[in-house]
């Protein structure tokens, strides 16, 4: 079951018999046990989303950590970057218990060290799991307390910090949000009050059943109702995050979906011009658009593997000021090296309110081409599959195998990449007509 449900970034499974209060206690144990190892501080941070099942399971978490003389503060509901804040400003590691954008059954747990430095299978998840395993022996420790600390206040103020003072006082927009039930519900409000705009709210009641439909804002179904509000209202922008809040995207006066590289080349302009000559990580499914923005604006463009961890880890190897992921988390190195949803829809707003364009003429420059969006096909064998692919198109075009398969040519590419959790291949293919993408992304389907 251990294997099944500690993934490569976080943990995730379903409440009713794999992400239960009794695992959520051994993983406290575990996780201060770990801690202890790694010379942490003895203080652990402790979020929770509004899943029915997540003030349980943080409950049991904390007796198990406490268990071992962890102490613990809990910052009660938070999106997930609102715990990297806690964690950041605190400097403490933390624990978010939320399963993001999957379904009401699942729940899950996001780890982090002290400073918001993430915990994947190669930084600690498999130790953790190690020990979980084995059984981590009790403790001679006095049993450490617990306390409650409300941070929202103080992590919206810490996001307005990143802009000049009249930034968001140059123009009045009206901005539809769409929370999907999720934790921007609870966020938003504390955030967007600090901006002059016409707030019009979706969905912001917190409810982790998702009445109205799944926090998942990647599946283009799930954005129907913000897609109509918006045009309704003759919005300037509409708002979709995912459940855990970290993650955003973009609707246009149009009704239309911003491509998130479109959003990752907006906002590495804007920080180019305050750092100048700075570096600017995307992952190697974003569009080509990305590097060729960074480089005319005088940035070095570094491509990266898609993952968090990765990301984070890269940036903090460089010195990278900013990092872009195609699907729809963005980076920065003055929140922790992080992502934020709620800071990249900040940006995209200082943007707009500075500029007297529409958002889709705001972003004409950066959609260059023309994608397919993410394909998943489920397959027998992963490792079959993308080798018979390598084996049609090596030799003709250029092979990367950086992060599955990349092949380019001069007006196309694509990338095949197996799946962490799922017997699953996802497909992203991006050419420079429609046509030529079509008949790429055909002729991959085909051999798949």
């Amino acid at each position: 079951m251990l294997e099944k449900i500690i993934k490569a970034y976080d943990i995730r499974g379903l409440v009713k018999n794999e992400i239960t209060p009794d695992f959520s206690f051994a993983l406290g144990v575990a996780f201060a046990k770990f801690l202890e190892y790694e010379r942490e501080p003895a203080t652990i941070v402790v979020g929770e989303d509004m899943r029915e099942s997540s003030p349980l399971l943080a409950d049991a978490f904390t007796d198990g950590a406490t268990s071992q003389g962890m102490d613990v503060i809990r910052i009660g509901l938070a999106s997930t970057d609102m715990l990297y804040f806690a964690s950041g400003k605190l400097n403490l590691p933390g624990i978010m218990f939320t399963a993001s954008h999957n379904p009401a059954k699942y729940n899950g747990m996001k780890l982090c060290k002290s400073g918001a430095r993430p915990i994947g299978q190669d930084t600690g998840l498999l130790n953790i799991r190690e020990l979980i395993e084995k059984g981590v022996p009790i403790s001679n420790r006095p049993v450490g307390s617990s306390r409650k600390e409300n941070l929202l206040k103080d992590y919206a103020n810490y996001l307005f910090a990143h802009f000049p003072k009249n930034t968001f006082k140059k123009r009045k927009l009206k901005v539809v949000i769409d929370a999907g039930n999720g934790m921007a519900g609870f966020t938003a409000p504390a955030v967007m009050a600090k901006l002059d705009i016409d707030l019009i709210a979706m969905y912001f009641e917190l409810d982790g059943n998702f009445p109205n439909h799944e926090a998942n804002p990647i599946e283009a179904k799930n954005l129907k109702d913000l897609q109509k509000r918006v045009k309704k209202e003759k919005a300037d922008i509409g708002l979709a995050f995912d459940g855990d809040a970290d993650r955003c995207f973009l609707i246009d006066e149009k009704g239309g979906l911003v491509n998130p590289s479109a959003l990752t080349a907006l906002i590495a302009v804007r920080e180019l011009k305050a750092n100048p000559g700075a570096s600017i990580i995307y992952n190697l499914i974003s569009s080509k658009a990305v590097p060729e923005v960074i480089a005319e604006n005088g940035g070095v463009g570094i491509r990266s593997r898609v993952g968090h961890s990765y990301i984070k880890s890269m940036m903090a190897q460089t010195g990278a000021v900013f990092g872009g992921e195609h699907s729809g988390h963005f980076y920065f190195n003055d929140f922790w090296r992080a992502d934020s949803g709620m800071l990249a829809a900040l940006y995209a707003l200082a943007e707009l309110m500075g500029s007297n364009s529409t958002l889709s003429e705001l972003l004409k420059p950066y959609n260059r081409y023309i994608s397919s969006g993410e394909i998943n096909t489920k397959v027998k064998d992963v490792t079959k599959s993308i080798s018979r692919i390598r084996d049609k198109y090596h030799g003709k075009y250029q092979v990367d195998e950086l992060d599955g398969l990349t092949i380019t040519a001069s007006t196309w590419w694509f990338n095949l990449r197996p799946s962490n959790t799922e017997p699953l291949l996802r497909l992203n293919v991006e050419a420079d007509t429609e046509k030529e993408m079509i008949k790429i992304r055909d002729a991959v389907l085909a051999l798949i």
